[in-house]
């Protein structure tokens, strides 16, 4: 199994606003897709204390790096500019490929 992690550390000014449209829409959009079987959402608890805004993990489980690949060239690119015309450089995100071992 794949997991497909998104770090993503949220400006406080916008965080109520991402935070739901996140759940409301933008995950079911990714989860629409059909590539992913599971999500979640973490929230980092060991921030230091000098780091501005709150910080994400949201983890996407597909059963195939060749499922994984499907999603980054056919869905990833339109999602991705939805969420950067939305919150623009309020929002840091960074992608990770890890396998379940």
């Amino acid at each position: 199994m794949i997991l497909y992690n998104v770090t993503v550390n949220v400006e406080d000014s916008i965080h109520d606003n991402w935070i739901k449209w996140m759940k409301e829409t933008h995950i079911p959009d990714v989860m629409n897709t059909g590539m992913f079987d599971e999500h979640k959402v973490l929230k980092l608890l060991s921030q230091l204390p000098e780091e501005e805004g709150t910080t994400y993990a949201i983890q996407y489980f597909c059963k195939s790096l060749e499922d994984l690949e499907h999603y980054q060239q056919n869905f990833a690119p339109k999602l991705q500019e939805d969420h950067l015309k939305r919150y623009g450089n309020k929002v840091i995100a960074f992608r990770t490929i890890l396998e379940i071992v």
